[in-house]
C-alpha cells in the first residue's frame, strides 16, 4: 500500500497508485446495476473497469480498461455547456439554474415547480436547454459537441454510436416529456424533436477514459485548450468547475463532495470525470451504478485516489 502525496509529474509513481486503487476497489466492480432503461446499455459487461489520469502537459497514465471506449452519456453535458459558454458567454444562465437537486436526474417534479427553468445544467432537463442553445448557435449541436471532444482529446475517430442513439431515442419517453414541458414554458428555441435528436446523439458519443481525461484538461488549465488557446475564460472555467462540484453527481453530489472533494460529472454509462485544478483530470469507468446513477466502483476509486494523493480542492 502506498501513502503520502504523489506528484503527477512522475508517471511511474502515479501508475503505482492507480494499480493500488484498482486492487482496493476490485471487489466493488460489478456491484450495482447497469443503466438497463436504455436497452443498448443493458448489454454492457458490468465488470469492466478503467481509470486514467491526464496531467497538464497531456501525459496520460491509466490502468485496466482505460483505453476502451464507452458511452459517455451525461459526461457530454460538461462539454456541451463549455461549448455554449465559450460561444455565448453567460447568456445560458438566464435559462437554467446552478443549484443542486434532491430529485433524480430525469425527474419532472422540480421542473414543474420551477416553471420550466431546470435547476442546473447537469440534469437531463438542463442539458436539453444547453443542447437547444448550442443548436441555435451552431446549427448542429451534436456535430459541434463531437468536434469539441475530438479537438480536445486528440482523437479524430471519436464518434457517436448509432445503436446507442437509436436505443435511447426509442425509449426516451421521459426526456421527451421534459423537453415538451420546458417548451410549454417557452424555454426552448428549437422544435422538440430536433433538440431530442441532438441531445441523444451527444449522449451516445463513445470515448475512453484516456480520451475524456485529455478532453477535460481545459478545466484544470484555467480554460486553456489542447492547442494552447482559450476554450473558456478563467472566470467561466471557475464557474463551470463550481457547478460541477455542487451539481455534477445528480442527487448524490453532497456525498461525493464529502468522500472525494473534487468537481466531477458522472454519466449512466458508468463514467466519471473529476478535475484537480492546476494539476490533472481523472476519468474512471465502471458501468454498474448506485441508486443515484453514479458508478459504485468509480466513486470508491476516486475516494481512494484522492485520499492517497491529497488531490482535493479542500
Amino acid at each position: 500500500m502506498l501513502s503520502g502525496l504523489v506528484e503527477p509529474a512522475h508517471p511511474g509513481a502515479v501508475r503505482e497508485v492507480l494499480e493500488d486503487v484498482h486492487e482496493l476497489v476490485r471487489s466493488l466492480v460489478g456491484q450495482g446495476r447497469v443503466a438497463d432503461y436504455i436497452p443498448a446499455l443493458a448489454e454492457v459487461e458490468p465488470r469492466r473497469f478503467g481509470l486514467a489520469v491526464a496531467t497538464l502537459d497531456g501525459e496520460v497514465t491509466g490502468v485496466g480498461d482505460y483505453r476502451v471506449p464507452f458511452s459517455v452519456q451525461s459526461l457530454a453535458k460538461v462539454f456541451a455547456l463549455a461549448a455554449v459558454l465559450g460561444a455565448d458567454g453567460d447568456q445560458i444562465w438566464g435559462r437554467v439554474g446552478r443549484e443542486p437537486s434532491t430529485h433524480p436526474f430525469n425527474s419532472l417534479v422540480q421542473l414543474e415547480i420551477d416553471r420550466g427553468v431546470p435547476r442546473n445544467p447537469f440534469l437531463n432537463a438542463g442539458a436539453l436547454v444547453t443542447t437547444d442553445r448550442l443548436l441555435t448557435l451552431t446549427g448542429d449541436a451534436a456535430g459541434a459537441l463531437r468536434g469539441f471532444l475530438r479537438a480536445e482529446s486528440g482523437n479524430p475517430a471519436l464518434d457517436s454510436d448509432p445503436r446507442v442513439a437509436d436505443s435511447e431515442l426509442a425509449h426516451g419517453h421521459r426526456n421527451a416529456s421534459l423537453a415538451h414541458l420546458i417548451a410549454s414554458y417557452g424555454n426552448l428555441e428549437n422544435p422538440v424533436p430536433e433538440v431530442l435528436d441532438h441531445y441523444v446523439r451527444g449522449c451516445a458519443l463513445s470515448a475512453s477514459c484516456a480520451d475524456l481525461a485529455l478532453a477535460g484538461l481545459f478545466l484544470a488549465r484555467g480554460g486553456v485548450g489542447a492547442d494552447g488557446t482559450p476554450v473558456l475564460s478563467r472566470e467561466a472555467t471557475k464557474r463551470l468547475n463550481a457547478t460541477m462540484l455542487v451539481c455534477g453527481m445528480y442527487d448524490g453530489a453532497g456525498e461525493f463532495a464529502y468522500r472525494v472533494g473534487l468537481p466531477a460529472k458522472s454519466g449512466v454509462g458508468g463514467g466519471i470525470i473529476a478535475v484537480v485544478p492546476n494539476r490533472c483530470v481523472l476519468c474512471v469507468w465502471s458501468p454498474a451504478l448506485d441508486v443515484c446513477g453514479n458508478s459504485v466502483a468509480g466513486v470508491a476509486a476516486l475516494e481512494h485516489l484522492t485520499a492517497r494523493t491529497g488531490w482535493s480542492v479542500f
